[in-house]
């Protein structure tokens, strides 16, 4: 049984499946469809806490975004571990996770974002060309435009105008903010 479980393309099969399922929304993924192609001879009862195994340690490295040199030392505490993993098991882990992170934390980015996020912003200065007041005709106003929207969703516009007082409290505003997340930066 233990071979039937150690060959590479299988567990680069079996790590596929499992990032598409986990991370990319492709639910139909399911243990039987992994044990039936890719360990077929290997019986439900000794694939499933194999598949947990595997499942386990792939959540563990995505979940913690982990850089190539916390893999190494990850995957290496693993072999080590009483019914951990073997060392061409974490070859083919290390292989596969330096192959798909970026792709796997954009998933993942993606689905913890609750609310619309921005996807454009435009901007313009333009001259009034109504108002309620003469004299605030042919006047400088920004003019911004605000894209929001979930992935998948239908975008919504937010369109803003500015006249050059608003214009000078949105600076001042920034320059707060700007200046407050420098302070914060500096070394204690």
């Amino acid at each position: 049984m233990a071979g039937d479980l150690e060959g590479g393309k299988s567990l680069s099969g079996l790590l596929s499946g499992l990032a598409q399922d986990a991370f990319h929304g492709h639910p139909g993924i399911t243990e039987e469809l992994l044990r039936s192609q890719l360990y077929p001879e290997v019986s439900p009862e000794e694939f499933r806490p194999f598949l947990a195994k595997i499942r386990g340690i792939l959540k563990s490295i995505a979940s913690a975004d982990m850089d190539f040199s916390q893999l190494e030392a990850f995957l290496t505490a693993q072999t080590k571990k009483q019914g951990g993993i073997t060392s061409d098991q974490a070859a083919i882990i290390s292989k596969f996770w330096k192959s798909h992170k970026t792709k796997i934390r954009e998933s993942l980015m993606n689905q913890s974002r609750w609310d619309n996020g921005l996807r454009g912003l435009s901007w313009r200065v333009d001259g009034k060309s109504q108002s309620r007041h003469s004299a605030q005709i042919h006047s400088p106003v920004a003019i911004i435009e605000l894209e929001f929207g979930k992935n998948g969703q239908e975008s919504e516009f937010l369109c803003l105008e500015f006249d050059e007082v608003k214009v000078n409290q949105v600076l001042k505003k920034l320059s707060e903010v700007e200046e407050s997340i420098s302070s914060l930066m500096q070394p204690a």
